[in-house]
């Protein structure tokens, strides 16, 4: 009888944790496989603003206040734009005080809960940057995917697509630099974002089923009369630029690759999502296999893209070792397995996604290197 009162309780406990892990894995699937557009990824903290006057904003001291460079700092209706920490300014030793560049709109009223992003800008080209724009449909295969084209001469076009946690307002810190040089660009919005079709199974799938809306970009571009493309791709927009440049039939027409804290692997990137979601370690692999089984997605599809000897075209990766969702070293080895073809620039003090924000100068310059004789 205890032989079969523990079998029983053992049977439970199994059931139990297949339950938990079927619901964890929901729950972490959701930040990567259904994100909402904007929403902060885990495992970035909530400030509270303390004060903000005279072009100073005083925010709760933590490892993140403290990052150097530009952000965007968000609330429900406030997006704001700060910069270097001011370390002279008068301040509590509980607080940071960081130079306010703008408040874009709302207000950054004392006690409000804000969050860093790497979105500088909010709108379009046009009202955000004054640049000269277009709105265009490309054709995907599940209907028309909204994008905005910045014109310039070049006939090298560079094709920006972002990652989680974003929108296409993500590349608009990039489009001044990019007109400066006469780049044309094609920001695009891919399936399960705001405006562009529904996936499917309404899921995202880390860039294995996104790719062939890039593929759709690149046809678009080459129509409307660009030579060669430059993919630049930031997090699984990085993961779709790989796939775009292992399985595009236009794949000849893609001159190089930029890709910023590229997800090269997306079981550790699940893996660390739900670590940042505090899921008990033991759950954590049985979270990823329940992601897996909603999705369908193959592991071996995204290294197969990812494997340095099948890469045929310049790459320049940015990344830093602060990044807790897209493991460095996978792009260290990246670089190191193909010196001949792959750039890496380090960042450091850098979140997922934020390269650019914690050194705009050092990136941009690593961009204009790569991109000149490319042009």
């Amino acid at each position: 009888m205890r032989t079969a009162t523990a079998t029983a309780a053992a049977v439970t406990t199994l059931i139990g944790a297949g339950a938990a892990a079927v619901a964890v894995g929901r729950y972490v699937g959701d930040a990567a496989l259904r994100p909402a557009p904007g929403r902060p990824l885990p495992g970035g903290p909530r400030l509270s603003v303390h004060g903000a006057a005279d072009g100073q904003v005083s925010l709760t001291r933590s490892l993140a206040a403290l990052r150097p460079g530009r952000y965007g700092l968000v609330a429900p209706g406030v997006h704001a734009v700060v910069g270097q920490v001011l370390a002279e300014a008068p301040h509590d030793p509980d607080t940071v005080v960081r130079h306010l560049e703008r408040v874009t709109h709302g207000s950054l009223a004392t006690g409000s809960r804000v969050h860093f992003t790497p979105a500088l800008h909010v709108g379009d080209p046009g009202s955000a940057l004054g640049l000269e724009y277009a709105d265009v449909d490309v054709p995907g295969e599940l209907g028309a995917l909204p994008a905005w084209f910045v014109p310039a001469p070049r006939r090298t076009w560079v094709i920006t697509v972002h990652g989680l946690g974003a929108t296409r307002e993500h590349p608009m810190n990039l489009m001044p630099f990019l007109n400066a040089a006469r780049l044309p660009v094609l920001d695009l919005a891919y399936r399960n974002d705001l405006g562009a079709p529904a996936s499917p199974d309404g899921l995202g799938h880390l860039g294995e089923s996104e790719w062939r809306d890039l593929d759709a970009a690149i046809r678009y571009a080459v129509r409307f009369g660009a030579d060669r493309v430059v993919l630049h791709g930031w997090s699984t927009g990085a993961s779709m630029a790989l796939h775009a440049a292992a399985r595009s039939a236009l794949r000849d027409r893609i001159a190089g690759l930029v890709l910023d804290s590229p997800v090269l692997d997306w079981h550790r990137t699940l893996r660390n999502l739900a670590a940042a979601r505090r899921t008990p370690a033991p759950l954590i692999p049985l979270a990823v296999r329940a992601a897996e089984g909603r999705t369908g997605l193959r592991g071996d599809r995204l290294p197969e893209a990812a494997d340095p000897a099948g890469l045929r075209v310049p790459v320049l990766v940015l990344h830093g070792p602060d990044d807790a969702l897209a493991p460095y070293e996978l792009s260290r080895n990246l670089a190191d397995r193909r010196p001949s073809l792959v750039t890496l620039h380090t960042v450091r003090d850098a979140p997922h996604g934020a390269m650019w924000n914690a050194d705009p100068a050092g990136y941009e310059e690593a961009l204009r290197r790569f991109l000149t004789p490319l042009m």
